[in-house]
Parts: C-alpha cells; sequence; structure tokens
C-alpha cells in the first residue's frame, strides 16, 4: 500500500459527515499538503469511493454511523475486511460517544470528540499515516478485481493463477485439451476460456452435456443424419461438428459415451473427418475439441468402460482444476463476486457481509464447489433485505457444518498479557494461519491483529 502510495504520490482522505463545516476544516488544512480530500454525505456513497480509489484515510462521524440503510458499524466491518491499509477515525459529539467502543472494536485506528481543534486533526492523521500497514490490497477496487480474475473466472490464489497459466498455453496449438476435476468447478468456463484465448474465437463455441443426452442420441447429435438413417429421421441433420466448423466444441461428461461413439469420436481425431448417420460423403472437420469429466478416465480405461487409444488422443494437455477448498481466499472472491452479481441482478443494492456470516462460509467445504456458492449467495440475496448479508440468510447445511472449536485451557495465575498471546496463537494455529478467520474469531480486526502479532512477536 506504501508503495503505491508513493507512485500516485498523494494521500487519499474520505470523510463522511452530514453537515458542512468539519469538511471545510479538513479542506483548510489540509490545502498545502499532498492531500485529496473526498466527502460525502452517506455510507452508501462511500463504498463507491472506495470503489474507485485507494483511500489512506477514512473519517466517519458518528452522526452518520447511526443513520441510513446501511449503519456505520457495519461499514467499518467491511472495510477492515476489504480494504485493511486504509486507517480510520471516529469523530463523534458527546450524544454519540456510545458508539465509540463498537468503532474501535471493529478497526478504528484513533477517535476524538467534536468539536475538534486544527491541530488535533491534523495530529490524528499525521499519526495514522505514519502507523499505515504496508499490507492488504482493497478488494473493493474494481481494478483490483479484475486482476483476480480471467475471462469468466475468478480466484486469485495460486492454483487457479497455475489454471490461467495452462490456459494460456493452449493458444498456440490446436491440440485437444482435457478438463479434469469435481462436479462444479468451473470446467464449462474453463473450455470457453480457452476457446475466446485462441485463434479460433471468430467462429462457433458449441457445448454439449454427453451425460444429459439419452445414448442412444449422442451420435446423432455429434455427426449428424441423413433422411432416412432410422425411423424418425424425416430430414437430414447437421451435427455439431459441422455447426462447429473452424471453431471449437465442448464434450463434458465425456465418459459417459459408448464404445461406438468413442469409435466414431477416434476417427476424427485422427483424420479431421466424419460421416452422418447412414450418409457415405466424407465431410470435413476443422473443430478443436475440448472434453471433460469428473471420472477418473485412467480408472475408466482399466475396467474397459472407455478406449485406451481415445484417453491417450485426449490426454495430450490436461488441466486439473481444483476443488474449492484447496483455493484459500478464493472462496470470499467468489462469495463477493456471486453477491454483487445478484444483488445487482435484483436491485437489492447488498454491499457486505457479517463477520459471523463470513466464518460460517470459510468453515464450510463446499463439496459443491463453485456451482454450490453460486446457488447458496442467489438464495442469500433473494433472502435479504438489508444492505448487509447476515449468517440467518444461509441455509441451514452451512449452520450445521460449523465446526467445533477445541478448548483453551489457561493456568491459574497468568496474566492478563499472556493469556491473550496464547488465546491469539491457538486460534490462529487452528485457523491453519487464516489470519482473516482468526480475526472474525476473536472479534476483532485484521488491522488489531496485526498490531498484536507484532507486539506478542508471534509469526
Amino acid at each position: 500500500m506504501m508503495h503505491e502510495k508513493k507512485i500516485r504520490n498523494k494521500v487519499n482522505v474520505l470523510i463522511i459527515e452530514r453537515g458542512v463545516e468539519l469538511i471545510r476544516q479538513l479542506k483548510r488544512i489540509c490545502s498545502k499538503k499532498k492531500f485529496v480530500i473526498m466527502a460525502t454525505q452517506t455510507i452508501e456513497h462511500g463504498f463507491e469511493h472506495f470503489e474507485d480509489h485507494a483511500i489512506d484515510i477514512l473519517i466517519l462521524t458518528g452522526s452518520v454511523a447511526r443513520l441510513g440503510r446501511i449503519r456505520g458499524m457495519g461499514f467499518l466491518d467491511i472495510i477492515s475486511e476489504k480494504s485493511a491499509a486504509t486507517q480510520i477515525l471516529f469523530l463523534a459529539t458527546s450524544k454519540d460517544m456510545s458508539l465509540v467502543f463498537s468503532a474501535l472494536k471493529r478497526g478504528s485506528y484513533q477517535y476524538a470528540k467534536l468539536p475538534i481543534q486544527d491541530g488535533e486533526l491534523m495530529m490524528l492523521i499525521d499519526a495514522a499515516l505514519l502507523h499505515q500497514p504496508k499490507y492488504s490490497p482493497n478488494l473493493l477496487l474494481k481494478s483490483q478485481s479484475r486482476k483476480i480474475s480471467f475471462e469468466s473466472m475468478v480466484g486469485g490464489s495460486s492454483k487457479m493463477t497455475d489454471v490461467y497459466r495452462q490456459i494460456r498455453q493452449t493458444i498456440s496449438t490446436d491440440m485437444p485439451v482435457l478438463l479434469t476435476g469435481e462436479t462444479g468447478t468451473g470446467k464449462d468456463l474453463v473450455a470457453k476460456a480457452i476457446h475466446q484465448q485462441s485463434n479460433r474465437s471468430n467462429k462457433p463455441f458449441l457445448p454439449i452435456h454427453l451425460g444429459a443426452l439419452p445414448p442412444e442420441l449422442v451420435a446423432g447429435e455429434l455427426f449428424g443424419y441423413e433422411k432416412g438413417a432410422f425411423t424418425g429421421a424425416t430430414q437430414s441433420h447437421r451435427g455439431l461438428f459441422e455447426k462447429a466448423e473452424g471453431g471449437t466444441i465442448f464434450l463434458d461428461e465425456i465418459a459417459t459415451i459408448d464404445q461406438k461413439v468413442q469409435i466414431s469420436l477416434l476417427r476424427l481425431l485422427e483424420t479431421q473427418k466424419l460421416e452422418r448417420i447412414g450418409g457415405v460423403r466424407t465431410i470435413s472437420a476443422n473443430v478443436r475439441i475440448v472434453a471433460a469429466t469428473n471420472e477418473n478416465l485412467s480408472e475408466a480405461v482399466e475396467q474397459g468402460r472407455f478406449r485406451e487409444d481415445l484417453f491417450f488422443r485426449l490426454d495430450i494437455f490436461q488441466i486439473i482444476l481444483p476443488p474449492v477448498r484447496e483455493r484459500g481466499a478464493d472462496i470470499l472472491l467468489l462469495v463477493n463476486h456471486f453477491l454483487k452479481q445478484f444483488s445487482d441482478d435484483y436491485h437489492r443494492n447488498i454491499v457486505g457481509i457479517s463477520p459471523e456470516c463470513i466464518s460460517l462460509i470459510e468453515a464450510f467445504d463446499w463439496p459443491g464447489n463453485v456451482r454450490e456458492i453460486k446457488n447458496v449467495i442467489h438464495r442469500a440475496v433473494l433472502n435479504c433485505n438489508g444492505g448487509i448479508l447476515h449468517s440467518n440468510h444461509l441455509p441451514e447445511r452451512l449452520q450445521r457444518a460449523r465446526k467445533q472449536s477445541p478448548l483453551i485451557k489457561l493456568s491459574m495465575g497468568c496474566t492478563l498479557k499472556e493469556a491473550e498471546r496464547e488465546i491469539i496463537s491457538l486460534t490462529l494455529k487452528w485457523t491453519k494461519n487464516n489470519r482473516r478467520r482468526t480475526a472474525i474469531m476473536l472479534g476483532i480486526s485484521r488491522r488489531t491483529l496485526y498490531n498484536k502479532l507484532d507486539s506478542y512477536n508471534i509469526l
């Protein structure tokens, strides 16, 4: 973040305040410094600034925190979660001081009473910048979200960046590609990305789910048939390989096709030619094949269900899609992606997720992978009438799957500092060094957790 700020050579300050006096005061004392002052009267509009700018300092007042469809504490939860490098200053009058403790708990760097003197306000800003964290991107930034996506896929984990790299490797060749992985991992999106990245992108991309078709109809759909070839063939029919000429055909659930279709497909791969069912004319088939399966094709070969020679022809370049549970922080990236998508679709304007809801999402194994996340968030958005997604909007299976935390035993006589260090250390170990989840479980902001890790020298 500090490196980014050096490049910008500016300090972005966002103030959310109903009145104009504090805004004028801020602009006056920062006029001779390298500050960019942005101001808005509502939290809803505050989110828009976070989407377009890397905010160094957020100044939120108590008068705003109490109002609006999205309340201030929920807003601070989201900022602490998605923009941990933003330093938060909470300013409140005497009647709003009850909010101060909640604001500090949610990650505010400092607070002060209003009205505030010029010198004190400038001192708070300077101190906040001095202690600004040097980590964590602003995940609310639209430009940042583009860095964690590829074509229609979302994910920034090392396993997904490896998938993106392999997709790019397929660009310079027309070889078949075999996609393997669990159900719901996004094999259809990878197939489409391969087509869009290739020099065939201006030609058709035709997907077919082979497992959804009756076995007796598969050959006709793929290779076509002539009029009178069988009962019911009242006219000639072009198959998908003809329709996809020059483009790409995606054969999903390739392991479900029978032996006869396997032989025809093998011949097409070897000769780039086909014949319709009941036809005698040889037809050129300049088509790239991307096949997918959630089965182990090697085992299918050993069991005699899949031809070994066809397997070798398809397995020239294999891309293995990782399950969601092995993709780390990608889970929340996917959740936020679908949250925005469905929120926009249904005009719900849902801007964030509560810490308890995040904890449930991260603790779940997601056996249905990306598809299951999409369906769960779709339902949650429909159930949510406010601006924040809460745990009660999630299905019961996520509630039941919450893992029981182990007990932490402390020796009688240990100091508060010793107890705090032990609790933090053991919680971090239990979450497998997932600092976001650790902070949520401890009920503190990530910024506070980082400060405590540094204070206690916990690596």
